[in-house]
């Protein structure tokens, strides 16, 4: 019995040790991280709708460098009798004989073997070639470029795991994913899929799922200019410059690369959202520019918030954008109405998609070891063609042997 109960004190011992551990963790993280104050909303000066994206044109295609073609190897023939010479004509009348066109000119006429095919080809790689378009007049827009942002997320004050937020565009389509760690719930996912249009970032399909519930989709349908769920048998309108929930985000970074200076505060931004069983308009204001507390450092960045969407609304983003993160968010919190706070907090940036890397190289080729002489990539070509295989010899057919000379100092006849 003694020493169960002295089991029972220590175990006691750890668990008040660590309660009064995570009690202090907790409000140290509290006093670090403190949720956004009430901002000082400015005067509306300017209300933006969406409008059509500038463009600019198309650089023309480059022009195509006729090459000459190369003649093609003779065939080996078979070696043909010399003919006889044909007696000469007598000629019966003083008219003189009509010859015909000699074959050098039809020869001649009809090009060098190959070169109409390099002719057709080249004619036809011009025609095939985009053509440049017209420049468009509008707002000015710079997509946001490619990367892995990481994040310190915070759940009601207190930090979780690092939540990511990975960003593709090649300046046509687009791929968006956002994963942010969530206590006793699961992690909350977001994807956002589609292309880049004349409004700007546009939305094909985008899916939502929060811990183990099941995904949440919305289709973008652009042919009935419809919005289809998967949550609700409801519809909703798709207008132009629609945009999901966090596209948005995308769409306002690449708005604000394009033109800083129109974002002043008073600006207010709109944009018609979709969620996940429905859409509306999220009025989208500059606050100013502020800094912003990491772990790595202060950030400047410029302060937007969503003003309430109707009466009563208690729900509340604000987001910080970066200059220096090319305007991507250096911080984004999510106030509900119950109280509790979701927040992403700049930790820095992966590795550039695409590059090469010491670990694994680019197109998966395993990297060599260390100290090991680095092919050189010209080298095999030059071996190849200086050591060609030999191809089968064919041997002229035999002539036949020549008269004897008359004299010594006569030239040999050139047949």
């Amino acid at each position: 019995m003694p020493r169960h109960w002295l089991r029972v004190g220590i175990a006691l011992v750890v668990v008040l040790v660590l309660h009064v551990l995570a009690a202090f963790w907790l409000m140290r993280n509290r006093d670090a991280f403190t949720p956004p104050e009430p901002a000082d909303v400015p005067v509306q000066i300017e209300l933006l709708k969406p409008r059509p994206i500038e463009r600019q044109p198309a650089p023309p295609a480059p022009k195509p460098v006729e090459q000459p073609a190369a003649p093609a190897p003779a065939a080996p023939q078979a070696a043909a009798p010399k003919p006889a010479p044909a007696p000469e004509p007598v000629l019966t009348s003083t008219q003189t004989a009509e010859h015909g066109e000699p074959p050098a000119a039809a020869s001649a006429a009809s090009g060098v073997p190959g070169a109409s095919g390099a002719q057709t080809a080249s004619a036809a790689g011009a025609a095939s070639a985009a053509t440049p378009g017209p420049a468009t007049n509008g707002v000015k827009f710079a997509a946001p470029p490619s990367g892995d942002l990481q994040y310190d997320t915070f759940y009601n004050g207190m930090q979780n795991m690092i939540g990511t937020i990975r960003w593709r565009t090649d300046g046509r389509t687009y791929d968006l994913s956002v994963s942010m760690p969530v206590p006793f719930v699961g992690p909350f996912t977001y994807r956002s899929e589609g292309r880049i249009d004349a409004f700007g970032v546009a939305p094909d399909r985008y899916v939502e799922k929060r811990g183990k519930r099941p995904e949440d989709i919305a289709i973008f349908n652009r042919e009935i200019r419809q919005v289809v769920f998967t949550r609700t048998p409801n519809n909703a309108p798709l207008p132009d410059g629609v945009q999901d929930r966090f596209s948005m985000l995308m769409q306002l970074s690449g708005l604000v690369r394009g033109n800083p200076a129109a974002y002043k505060p008073g600006v207010t931004q709109q944009f018609f959202v979709i969620d996940n069983n429905s859409g509306e308009t999220w009025p989208i204001t500059v606050i100013g520019d502020e800094q912003v507390q990491t772990q790595t450092g202060i950030i400047g960045a410029r302060h937007f918030m969503r003003l309430p969407r109707r009466d009563g609304d208690t729900r509340r983003i604000d987001m910080w954008l970066a200059p220096s993160l090319g305007w991507l968010p250096a911080r984004l919190v999510q106030s509900e109405p119950n109280g509790a706070q979701i927040e992403l907090l700049w930790h820095g940036r992966l590795a550039a998609p695409g590059a090469p890397s010491d670990a694994e190289p680019a197109g998966g080729a395993t990297p060599a070891p260390a100290g090991a002489p680095t092919p050189d990539a010209s080298a095999a070509p030059a071996t190849e063609s200086a050591q060609p295989e030999p191809a089968a010899t064919v041997q002229p057919p035999a002539q036949p042997a020549a008269p004897p000379a008359p004299s010594p100092v006569t030239p040999p006849v050139t047949q």
